[in-house]
């Protein structure tokens, strides 16, 4: 259907788009009612990722909710600012870019802010007000978070200035009162799914504790809602499904590292389920040591049209893991459980929704990657929504000539699907540790870790683009074989300068995504001529100069970033990223910034769900499932904020004995 909106709307430099999922209609009834139940999981668990991003998130969220649910007396031009800043906020999950890391501020000043609270209240609308406290005394104590941007200035620092410590420079709420200093000599049981926070009384020196993300621990009325529904799932499921289901359950209720690895091991045990789920605490980027969990819910049904590409991969993966350009103790000698699918998202929650990946490879723990395997997957409904929703002048802009833009559009979509693919399914379930590593290589490498993996992943992709083995394998046709690499490579070089225009403060990345993308081109700049700087009427260009030297530049980078993780040597992760990864040149930000500004370009793009209605008989049953798509990012997230009031409210309700 090409009629239907892609592109919602603008808020600031975001994007919103609209996801779409048409393959749900086609589902057998019980994978329809199966999706429900884990689309309720996923919606239950959302509120446990604004408490972990930001400690004030759900009090500042509904505040804002309750402003504009109740704006009639509203100042127009007010309204219009805190509509703009709570979009954002919804966007973001919080106060602070998803990408930057950096916190916006709403546009107003605090008397303007409690006339619009005042008037929300003279029609019924409801603050989180604590006890005794006027809504005068609300809007002061959060003032500094609503206004002040050195207040909480980052969600995530991983190189803060001199002196300052990572832990106390992150605003985000996996730490309280807690330095890095604090934790030499001290062990985490529960490393993953905690909090830490520093305790002590008048009676008691302070000590550090661990507040267990679980059952009858933190978050446990969000966490009982996910396990009700996560069994209410179960006798939908196929039996590995409902097994691997069990199995999270059993983690939700203990919080035990052995009962998360058991899970792990049951979820990618599971290969064959249509209908399938990730959920729980999983990506650690947003913690600077990159230890803690942050909470995510997705489900998604199975492309078997698309899936036939990316299965091929994993099921060739020992003959490039035998071909890897690194040394040969870092290679598997038995791949082992790669498997791979290309998936429909139904909905994307908490660390991954609005703002979603592209492509997934889990589970992160290295000891299960190699000995029991992976599941990758390709999201493919959000790599054609992105698609769809990208202007054509985002290409022409940052292209030297007209025939990179030319490929561009018609490889692009190709060449990235493709290299998603191979990043997940060959990059991230490949390579093995050193022998004798005395601790897993995430302790080791501490805040370097995530982007020297993301490095990796994308320089085995890039390594093996070019390799004939692909068109053997019917992933591409020679015909177009050269045009393909030349997309993905133009494309990862001139998106080291597009991704500028993401970082509109500061000199630094944060996110690591963007300073493993960041590194790769930096290095080869400065250790190949594959890549170009040009200028041309008073605009900078990064342009691919050479594929072969580019693919040998990649394999000899790939092979340090190896060694690097299979060691565990952070001094040299420090140092790579310190010098390559980290840094960038202000001026040419500011260019590039006013170059998408002129043209009115997206920075980073949101996605509004679709959504599940269960279609219920006279007696309560569910007899189907309708998917339909709210098209606007408002709707979507009330719906949400309400979801979630009327789950807490049914919990609170007597038991009838």
């Amino acid at each position: 259907m090409t009629d239907r909106p892609s592109l919602l709307e603008r808020v600031d430099d975001a994007a919103v788009v609209q996801l779409y999922a048409d393959g749900f209609a086609r589902l057998p009834r019980r994978e329809r009612v199966l999706a429900w139940h884990l689309y309720l999981a996923a919606l239950a668990g959302r509120d446990i990722y604004y408490d972990q991003r930001y400690a004030h998130n759900l009090e500042m969220r509904a505040l804002l909710e309750a402003v504009i649910t109740h704006a009639s007396d509203v100042e127009p031009r007010v309204l219009a600012e805190l509509r703009r800043y709570t979009k954002l906020f919804w966007i973001n999950t919080g106060p602070h870019n998803n990408l930057t890391a950096r916190k916006f501020v709403l546009r107003l000043t605090p008397a303007e802010l409690t006339g619009a609270v005042r008037a929300a209240a003279s029609h019924g609308a409801a603050f989180p007000l604590r006890p005794g406290e006027s809504l005068d005394g609300l809007v002061a104590r959060l003032a500094r978070q609503f206004f002040d941007p050195a207040v909480d200035g980052m969600v995530t620092s991983k190189t803060p200035d001199a002196g300052r410590d990572i832990l106390q420079a992150s605003a985000n709420n996996l730490y309280a009162d807690v330095t890095m200093a604090d934790l030499e000599g001290f062990t985490e049981r529960y490393g993953l799914n905690s909090r830490l926070v520093r305790r002590g009384t008048a009676f008691t020196a302070d000590r550090l504790v661990e507040e267990v993300y679980r059952v009858g621990g933190q978050y446990d009325a969000e966490i009982r809602r996910i396990v009700g529904h996560l069994e209410d799932a179960i006798p939908f499921a196929t039996p590995r499904m409902a097994n691997a289901l069990r199995a999270l359950i059993r983690f939700y209720r203990t919080g035990e590292e052995s009962d998360r690895v058991a899970y792990d091991i049951a979820w990618v045990g599971d290969q064959d389920s249509p209908v399938d789920t990730i959920n729980g605490f999983v990506e650690v980027y947003m913690d600077p040591r990159g230890t803690k969990g942050a909470w995510e819910g997705l489900v998604y049904y199975v492309n078997q049209e698309k899936t036939r590409k990316i299965q091929t991969l994993a099921a060739h993966a020992q003959w490039f893991e035998d071909r890897m350009p690194w040394d040969p103790r870092f290679r598997k000698p038995q791949v082992t459980g790669v498997t791979a699918k290309a998936i429909e998202v139904v909905i994307e929650t908490g660390d991954s929704g609005p703002l979603t990946p592209i492509g997934i490879n889990l589970p992160n723990d290295q000891a299960i990657r190699e000995r029991y395997g992976s599941k990758s997957v390709s999201l493919s409904n959000v790599n054609e929504a992105h698609e769809r929703s990208t202007p054509d002048a985002m290409r022409v802009e940052f292209s030297w000539s007209a025939d990179e833009a030319a490929r561009a559009k018609e490889w692009g979509a190709f060449s990235q699907e493709l290299t998603i693919e191979m990043h997940e399914v060959i990059g991230h379930g490949s390579g093995r540790l050193a022998d004798g590593l005395p601790a897993a290589p995430h302790l080791l490498l501490k805040e370097q870790y995530s982007a020297l993996e993301e490095s990796r992943a994308d320089l085995v992709a890039l390594y093996f683009l070019p390799d004939p083995k692909l068109v053997e394998l019917e992933l591409v046709a020679a015909e177009h074989h050269h045009d393909v690499v030349l997309a993905a490579y133009e494309y990862f070089t001139r998106n080291a300068l597009m991704q500028l225009r993401r970082v509109r403060e500061g000199t630094q990345l944060e996110e690591d995504h963007m300073r493993n993308r960041h590194m790769i081109v930096s290095w080869l700049r400065a250790h190949t001529t594959a890549i170009d700087v040009r200028r041309r009427a008073g605009k900078t260009y990064f342009v691919l100069a050479d594929t072969e030297v580019f693919r040998e530049g990649a394999g000899r980078l790939l092979a340090d970033v190896q060694r690097i993780k299979a060691e565990g040597d952070y001094e040299a992760a420090r140092a790579l990223f310190e010098h390559y990864g980290v840094h960038f040149d202000p001026a040419l930000r500011d260019e590039v910034v006013a170059r998408v500004d002129a043209l009115q370009l997206p920075s980073y793009t949101a996605f509004v769900m679709p959504r599940l209605e269960a279609v219920r008989d006279a007696g309560g049953e569910i007899v189907d499932v309708e998917i339909s798509y709210p098209c606007d990012l408002e709707t979507q997230m009330l719906e949400s904020s309400a979801f979630a009031r009327q789950e807490a409210a049914r919990a609170e309700q007597p038991k009838i004995a």
